[in-house]
């Protein structure tokens, strides 16, 4: 059994430090050999603030100073959709790995680039849609995949809440991807994805802010053995944010905010019982724990969240966007 002493501690930088860094960094101070060491932001105050929180060792009032500093092992890029590519290629060039917050980037021209940048360099990159390394989630997958109640239907997942319309608000700026699609209906996507696979046929259909910004979107993917999914995303009203996965024998329901930490429902022969995965965190350690081990392993692609399954994603998103005339 390896000494935690003698496992390399991971120095992560943050890049971007809104509402979700934080979420991130009050995580990694959770998990064993692991250190906050810098984080970068335009205003050095902000920067300053966000070091003291959480315990960071530098704090810098430029991306560009960040990736200079030669003890940083890994980067969270925690800034809006549309800076996502032009910040993941800033850290790939200075070899530093990299964890990029969901979507990976605006369209899989530039996912591509950034993969293929990562290749060329030889540096670890991959999406952070934690959900994926969620016990909850990896529980239904494994249960999916094992057929323990025989094979997957249908499933249906929706992501939904209420935000009143603000134009300052990033949230609703289309130019950096703003709306509900690639905020939270990759979630439902993300969902359909990772249990069905890529759909042969998909319908979508959207309504507007008057910014043009998706407030709604709506989707139906069929698969080639007759399978469906419903999904929709939502900025108008709260809904239930379930996942809800129709096997042959039973229904395995990831109760609300099925994104995040949360129960499990199997309701089977008339009976229902819910599993409880003992969340101590907000979740965010469980990707940051991961990516630690592919970076100790000398590895430069996720066995989870492969550039396949980026790929696939981004794909899809792009298709949905056609589909509803939806142009960034």
């Amino acid at each position: 059994m390896t000494n935690q002493s003698e496992v390399k501690t991971i120095n992560w930088g943050i890049i971007g430090l809104g509402n979700i860094a934080n979420k991130f960094a009050s995580d990694l101070l959770t998990i064993p050999n692991t250190k906050l060491y810098a984080v970068a932001s335009r205003s050095q105050e902000k920067a300053d603030l966000f070091a003291d929180k959480y315990d960071a060792t530098h704090a810098y009032n430029s991306y560009e100073a960040l990736v200079k500093d030669k003890n940083i092992d890994a980067v969270y890029i925690a800034t809006p959709h549309a800076l996502h590519k032009e910040n993941t290629l800033l850290c790939l060039e200075h070899g530093i790995a990299v964890l990029c917050e969901k979507p990976f980037a605006m369209d899989a021209n530039e996912v591509s680039m950034m993969i293929a940048k990562a290749k060329e360099k030889n540096v670890l990159l991959m999406e952070a849609l934690w959900t994926y390394f969620l016990p909850h989630y990896q529980f239904v997958l494994k249960e999916l995949k094992n057929e323990t109640y025989g094979k997957l239907l249908k499933m249906e997942a929706d992501f939904g809440f209420h935000r009143d319309f603000d134009t300052s608000s990033r949230l609703f700026n289309k130019s950096l991807g703003g709306g509900s699609l690639l905020d939270i209906g990759i979630y439902p996507i993300f969902a359909a994805l990772s249990t069905l696979g890529l759909p042969k046929d998909m319908q979508a259909d959207a309504t507007f802010f008057e910014n043009g910004a998706d407030s709604t979107c709506s989707m139906t993917f069929t698969y080639p053995n007759g399978e469906t999914a419903k999904l929709k995303s939502t900025l108008l009203e709260p809904t239930p944010t379930e996942a809800v996965f129709y096997c042959e024998h039973a229904t395995i329901k990831i109760n609300t905010m099925f994104h995040m930490p949360t129960t499990v429902t199997v309701i089977a022969n008339g009976e229902e019982k819910t599993l409880d995965f003992g969340y101590k965190t907000i979740g965010y350690n469980y990707e940051a724990i991961h990516f630690n081990e592919l970076i100790r392993a000398g590895k430069t692609e996720s066995d989870v969240m492969t550039f396949e399954f980026s790929e696939k994603l981004i794909t899809t998103l792009d298709t949905v966007r056609k589909l509803i005339k939806l142009e960034y």
